[in-house]
């Protein structure tokens, strides 16, 4: 059978990460690591649905897009949301998860408690570049927005460090996370107090591609809300520590 392209930063825990080691849910990824993950395991029974082989290929964030419009890639599952700007040059399906956007700071933080994002007026507040995660800093009123980093694990030392006071992030990679680093803990905002931020993830296909676009979502379609939430609750508690 045909193959399933998916590209994914393989660099994003628990929507997708990389290992040494083979399991029932990784998927090769050269000879010598694999990809793992919510993306993964999400990527494999779509191929699985349609009818195809599915292959993981390991793509820089900032390339994902370039690569599937120059036919690299079939399509891309990689916790990516869809934003007008990015609509204009891929399609995308239906979310496929659905979550929070959280702040993570250091345990020992005063921040621990606080319950609205303006409480974060005058800290320094990281994000992840080229993505929501660093548009909704601009949100907090006489915040220092840090320049965004490349690599989620560069920010999570970098809060380690204390060079930044929080870094935003989804819920599920919160969890895991906090679970991977005892030092730190995340934070939820009160009803109306957080960020206004769309924190749904979509599968994106090339623009013409209209035929691959209906088979995805109609495969998509076919798993269950039940079903998502068990395979990110596996995923997170699988994940591989966070470690440079």
């Amino acid at each position: 059978s045909s193959v399933l392209k998916v590209g994914m930063e393989c660099d994003y825990a628990p929507f997708n990460w990389t290992q040494v080691s083979d399991s029932d849910t990784a998927v090769a990824i050269s000879s010598v690591d694999y990809a793992d993950g919510y993306d993964v395991v999400i990527a494999s029974l779509i191929a699985e649905k349609i009818g195809r082989d599915v292959q993981i290929v390991k793509t820089d964030w900032d390339s994902l897009i370039p690569s599937l419009n120059a036919g690299a890639i079939d399509c891309i599952i990689a916790g990516m949301t869809e934003t007008p700007q990015r609509a204009e040059s891929v399609s995308f399906t239906t979310p496929y998860y659905e979550s929070d956007m959280v702040i993570i700071v250091r345990k020992d933080s005063k921040l621990v408690n606080i319950s609205s994002i303006q409480e974060l007026s005058g800290c320094n507040v990281l994000g992840q570049a080229n993505t929501t995660y660093d548009e909704v800093i601009d949100q907090i009123e006489g915040v220092n927005h840090l320049t965004p980093l490349a690599s989620y694990s560069r920010m999570v030392l970098s809060l380690q460090s204390q060079e930044a006071d929080a870094i935003t992030a989804e819920l599920p990679v919160a969890n895991g996370v906090v679970a991977a680093n005892p030092d730190l803990t995340y934070v939820t905002f009160s009803e109306g107090n957080g960020f206004v931020v769309d924190t749904s993830v979509s599968i994106a296909v090339a623009k013409d591609n209209t035929e691959l676009l209906n088979q995805i979502q109609n495969a998509l379609d076919s798993i269950t809300q039940e079903e998502r939430m068990q395979i990110m609750e596996a995923a997170v508690i699988r994940q591989p520590a966070v470690e440079e």
